[in-house]
């Protein structure tokens, strides 16, 4: 058994929010854990038990070297090999055992008790509803339904992650039980919340952004049946072996794949149109010629990409995020009164730029000119400027030395983002720019996914601009957050000419999607 070799991405992202954080002990941490998966034949025998199993070894597997897959009947033991499967393709070096005898702590689907004495976490669904206890088991709904299922592995994998680092989290006790609609986001008769046998047109719908959140989605879009429509996935970039830290349908077969051709071939065996387009969304907004977009979906990075998102105007928007302290969905029309996109990202005094910041990252803030030019010219870094890094860093050379010649966005990513840096500096070397752990990106996928199918079958729209979550502690009472409308008069959508743009593009359907 061994880590998993993008480790270094994935305690990457633990220093963040860990306190007192060593690379070394947190790899010691990791490996003196043999994290159980156990199920029984009600949990394999449904779609909703077999969602939660397939995304909690995704997750588990891309962090915890050991997985004990634990199968509780005749039925579980036909899919305990397919999870097995799955778990290698993710690290092909994680240990696999066939017993619950040397386990730290575990995972359970179903209504069955394993016969453990460890730390446990009961995850289940009904429908939309997300369930989770410590004491109980809490079963499977007989739904098709994959968000409250999906949802359950992503508050189970943060307990297991709470419990073993308890001592470097602040307020990080475990959740007792989980009852939690993302249908409605009502804590309380979660699932009763929400229809479940529900055939949604999409109609023509895109998703921006492959990433982490992406993925996340299209997870969640894969599983449900019944969606039909048109759905236009956006992203440039290939998969690299630092995205599979928290790309939940990526494993090492798909490194260097396009991300878009990727999300279709995720797509493929369902009834929706899928068109991939590997392009940014400047590209694609200035092919795309008549700039009307019916309903989009934003998985991406930064401010500034959400904002050129909602300069193009979509009718209306669903946008989800992670960041330091949480992750969470907004929704968003324009000329309805309410928070457009952009009030959520408006910047306020003066921002540094990307080059400026990105040269502060590789330690060499006065090179900021030059960081510019290279990222306009897409040049690649030359020798003395990878020396210049190495110096600044306090790290050797000799590891860097291989993106000598390659643009100076790949050397950042890799390098940098990637966790290199971080791994040749034995941690000390922080990353500034925000890595959600693995169950976080999830979360805020299928989050964002279950909101893109709610709209498209007009159900009601979330009562407030905004719902987070906060997976690091226990679950909170009120998860709505009511974002007002920016009240400085600089957003877009309190100028004119954008207001009258946009009801020139939606002039006959804009009041019927905007509810």
């Amino acid at each position: 058994m061994a880590l998993a070799n993008f480790i270094d991405r994935a305690a990457t992202a633990a220093s963040q929010v860990l306190a007192d954080f060593h690379l070394e002990d947190f790899k010691a941490a990791l490996e003196k854990q043999v994290v159980a998966v156990a199920f029984d034949d009600q949990a394999a025998s449904c779609a909703e038990g077999q969602a939660t199993l397939d995304l909690a070894v995704r997750l588990l597997a891309r962090l915890y070297p050991v997985l004990a897959i634990l199968p509780l009947g005749s039925a579980a033991s036909f899919q305990a090999q397919a999870l097995e499967r799955l778990a290698k393709s993710i690290n092909p070096k994680v240990g696999i055992r066939r017993s619950g005898k040397s386990a730290t702590i575990c995972v359970v689907a179903g209504v069955t008790r394993p016969p453990l004495r460890c730390p446990t976490f009961f995850m289940g669904s009904d429908g939309w509803a997300a369930k989770l206890s410590r004491t109980d088991p809490v079963g499977s709904g007989s739904s098709l339904l994959p968000y409250g299922a999906g949802a359950a592995s992503c508050f189970g994998a943060a307990n297991v992650f709470r419990t073993i680092f308890a001592a470097q989290l602040t307020r990080a006790e475990l959740d007792e039980t989980i009852d939690l609609s993302l249908y409605s986001y009502d804590k309380t008769k979660a699932g009763e919340a929400g229809p479940i046998d529900i055939p949604v047109d999409l109609g023509e719908t895109h998703l921006v952004g492959l990433g982490a959140i992406g993925h996340g989605s299209l997870w969640a879009l894969a599983r449900q049946p019944g969606l039909t429509g048109r759905l236009h996935v956006i992203d440039h970039e290939a998969i690299e072996l630092s995205n599979l830290q928290r790309y939940v349908l990526a494993g090492q077969a798909e490194i260097g794949m396009s991300k878009a051709v990727l999300a279709a071939t995720a797509l493929r065996s369902t009834a929706i149109g899928v068109e991939a387009h590997p392009l940014t969304w400047a590209e694609y907004v200035a092919r795309h010629g008549d700039w009307v977009f019916d309903r989009v979906g934003v998985a991406l990075d930064t401010a500034a990409d959400r904002l050129a998102v909602q300069g193009a105007l979509p009718r209306w928007i669903a946008n989800a995020w992670t960041q330091e302290h949480d992750l969470g969905i907004s929704r968003h029309g324009f000329d309805d009164g309410q928070a457009c996109l952009c009030c959520m990202y408006l910047p306020s005094g003066k921002s540094k730029d990307e080059h400026q910041l990105i040269a502060e990252e590789l330690g060499i803030p006065e090179a900021h000119e030059q960081v510019k030019t290279l990222l306009q010219t897409n040049a690649g870094v030359p020798n003395d400027f990878v020396v210049r890094v190495a110096t600044a860093m306090a790290v050797p050379f000799e590891p860097l030395a291989p993106f000598v010649g390659q643009p100076l966005r790949s050397f950042y990513q890799q390098a940098i983002c990637g966790g290199l840096v971080f791994q040749l500096s034995d941690g000390s070397r922080r990353v500034r720019t925000v890595v959600p752990m693995a169950f976080q990106s999830a979360l805020a996928g299928i989050m964002l996914a279950a909101e893109l199918v709610k709209h498209s079958a007009g159900f009601p729209v979330g009562p407030t601009t905004s719902t987070r979550v906060n997976l690091l502690r226990p679950l909170g009472s009120r998860l709505h957050d009511p974002k007002a409308k920016d009240s400085s008069g600089r957003c877009i959508c309190s100028d004119d000419d954008f207001i009258a743009a946009y009801r020139r593009k939606y002039a006959n359907t804009a009041s019927a999607l905007n509810s």
